[in-house]
């Protein structure tokens, strides 16, 4: 990857649907070129998918919470299986540190984010839940560098 490349993605960051010739003006290349780099840069990965940030407030998700779940180790991935299932779970990774399950939930309020937690309490091997209520989000990433 070179700096064209991670200029491009920079802007489809900012906005997925910039178009191309609108990229190629701002970088001064043909429009040919940039629709050839993000071929590429799809073909190897690089770009997973096209997709748009939603704020969940004004799709009636007052009350956000990043959730550390500890399990049992021999149950681990399947309880990490089982949060994905769940519709309010927005992000599922496996994690070091804290705790071995790292979940962000969107929930209508706090008695529905009680009740999510409650489901996850529920999932044979959840050893320990820890829900953290996001106050603010200060930033999201849009570029690179």
């Amino acid at each position: 990857m070179d700096e064209v490349d991670i200029k491009i993605l920079d802007i489809l960051m900012e906005n997925a649907r910039t178009p191309f010739v609108e990229i190629a003006k701002k970088l001064k290349v043909s429009e040919a070129t940039i629709r050839k780099r993000v071929k590429s840069l799809e073909k190897r990965g690089v770009i997973k998918k096209y997709t748009i940030v939603v704020d969940p407030e004004k799709v009636g998700y007052r009350t956000i919470a990043i959730v550390g779940v500890d399990a049992d180790p021999t149950n681990f991935l399947e309880v990490a299986r089982k949060i994905t299932e769940l519709k309010e779970a927005r992000y599922v990774a496996t994690s070091t540190g804290d705790h071995m399950i790292m979940a962000e939930i969107w929930a209508r309020d706090t008695k529905h984010l009680s009740q999510i937690v409650e489901k996850i309490g529920s999932i044979n091997g959840v050893k320990k839940i820890c829900p953290a209520i996001i106050l603010e989000k200060l930033k999201e990433i849009s570029k690179i560098d």
